[in-house]
């Protein structure tokens, strides 16, 4: 029996002013489907999402919600007709308990007062209803307390708590952006059955993506979108990894890297009992010690907020240093200011990139000498030379892909990939003995993962050292020569790849040492 079509998008164009984000996309959800929607960065899915979530109009085009054509002007109309939509970066007030996020702007009320006893009651029956263990009786680790401030939990469970807050608003078609980017490969396969759950129940799912072994695990279709264009709709069983990849960036892409033997030089990066303190005076890294080597690749696995940003934070100067010492080729740079360790040959691809890699306002071409401006050819006795640096922008543009239509474009208007792969073409281009590659691929489609990877390699056989932290294990356990896996900003354990695998891994994240777990004591 044919399932019922809930979501029709026909022939939409999205112009902005002559650009065609959208160009006659077409896409079916059925009740209790889960459609996963691929597509290189800037392809167009976000503005599609947008204009179902009713952020944004489309020039043209027909959309119907259970065979009704709708126009769905803004946010506020989508939620009456049961859309909602659960954002890559959550939309939680963390001074805030579980349950006021959760019925914030829809309180239930009893005359003028808030009854919240029959908020709570509505919020604990939808939790167990879709196994989102919303409890106040803590005795299961997943569950979480209604009464917890949402600043205490863990990404997991406030990835949780924003699923709830769309369902209870009475969404029943739920579109997730780029959901597992922070989650470990446990909190990933609960999440999998979350959907395959909400699905079960009757809702039906948008998927965004770049991850093609979630689109195996979990979605019944995928529609596969490419510079704005409709390249088809297609049964998840029936096509490959290696076919759905092809047709996201129109060409081969290898899935699976081949990496040399290391040659490995002297050490590069030495931190030695390293204590590090997180804003709030807590200790994030405590007491950790390790080593890189030239022409090799170290890996640090860890969920997030076990002391990775605070950790590459002190070895590249944004962060004080309490305990310990940072030695980069020899010399003590602990606690110096960041230009002296940039100076001292150390190129940084930050988390943040918004926060940290670019200036939003200023044009690509500023942002790609952001680190060498006041250096020949870009400058003479502190006279700017913008010929040079346009010259050198246009070429990074063409080497590094970057979609921008010129190099004048302020760089807040890129796409978030487009912005990563700005400051990947600065930082590598500069030669640096150090690399510090920090979610390096994040938000990237797999044509930009496997350039971006394959650049990292061609860096390590250069005889660089990279220090690669990454939240997406496939990434750490591909690329690592060893992975040093933190939890609570200690030194879990040091493994080696080949002699480990992600569950192993993200045991020792959590902080169990499964027995018979291989540790490599040699950077200790």
């Amino acid at each position: 029996m044919e399932q019922k079509t809930i979501i029709e998008m026909n022939h939409i164009v999205k112009d902005f002013n002559g650009f065609k984000a959208n160009n006659d996309i077409n896409l079916k959800l059925a009740k209790g489907e889960i459609l996963a929607l691929l597509g290189e960065n800037g392809a167009g899915k976000s503005t599609l999402m947008s204009i179902l979530s009713g952020l944004l109009e489309p020039t043209s085009g027909e959309i119907k919600v259970n065979g009704k054509p709708v126009k769905i002007a803004n946010p506020t109309v989508a939620k009456e007709l049961g859309i909602g939509m659960v954002h890559q970066h959550f939309m939680l007030a963390h001074s805030f308990t579980v349950l006021e996020n959760i019925i914030l702007g829809h309180e239930t009320t009893k005359g003028p007062m808030l009854d919240i006893k029959k908020a709570r009651e509505k919020v604990l029956a939808l939790s167990q209803r879709y196994h989102l263990t919303i409890n106040p009786d803590e005795k299961v680790a997943l569950t979480i307390n209604p009464d917890e401030k949402v600043a205490n939990i863990t990404v997991a469970q406030q990835q949780r708590v924003e699923i709830l807050k769309v369902l209870y608003r009475g969404a029943n078609i739920l579109i997730f952006d780029e959901p597992t980017a922070v989650l470990t490969p446990q909190e990933i396969t609960e999440f999998m059955h979350i959907l395959k759950g909400l699905a079960h129940e009757g809702k039906s799912i948008i998927l965004i993506t770049h991850k093609l072994d979630e689109i195996k695990q979990v979605a019944d279709e995928v529609t596969i979108i490419r510079a704005g264009k409709d390249v088809g709709t297609y049964q998840v069983r029936e096509i490959s990894d290696q076919r759905m990849a092809e047709l996201m960036v129109g060409h081969a892409v290898q899935m699976k890297l081949t990496k040399k033997a290391e040659h490995l030089g002297s050490n590069v990066l030495q931190v030695k009992d390293l204590q590090v303190k997180e804003s709030r005076g807590n200790l994030a890294v405590k007491g950790l010690s390790f080593s890189i080597r030239a022409g090799e690749i170290l890996g640090i696995a860890g969920i997030d907020g076990n002391g990775q940003d605070e950790l590459v934070e002190a070895i590249t100067g944004l962060r004080h240093v309490d305990q310990g010492s940072v030695i980069i080729k020899g010399q003590d740079m602990t606690n110096k200011p960041t230009r002296r360790i940039t100076e001292q040959g150390v190129a940084s691809i930050p988390a943040d990139r918004q926060k940290y890699g670019l200036i939003l306002q200023m044009s690509v071409a500023d942002n790609l000498v952001l680190q060498s401006y006041y250096h020949q050819p870009f400058s003479h006795h502190g006279i700017i030379n913008f010929a040079a640096i346009k010259k050198h922008a246009q070429a990074a543009i063409k080497k590094f892909d970057i979609r921008t239509p010129n190099s004048n474009l302020v760089a807040g208007e890129l796409s978030g990939g487009n912005q990563q792969k700005v400051i990947i073409a600065r930082e590598l281009e500069r030669n640096s003995d150090l690399i510090i590659a920090f979610q390096p691929t994040r938000g990237l489609d797999v044509g930009a993962i496997e350039y971006i990877h394959k650049q990292l390699l061609k860096e390590r056989a250069a005889g660089k050292a990279i220090l690669l932290v990454s939240y997406e294990l496939s990434e750490i356990m591909q690329l690592s020569d060893r992975i040093l896996v933190l939890h609570n900003g200690q030194k879990s354990g040091i493994v080696k790849p080949h002699e480990t695998n992600e569950t192993e891994l993200g045991l020792l994240m959590t902080g169990v040492k499964k027995e018979g777990t291989k540790l490599d004591q040699s950077l200790s």
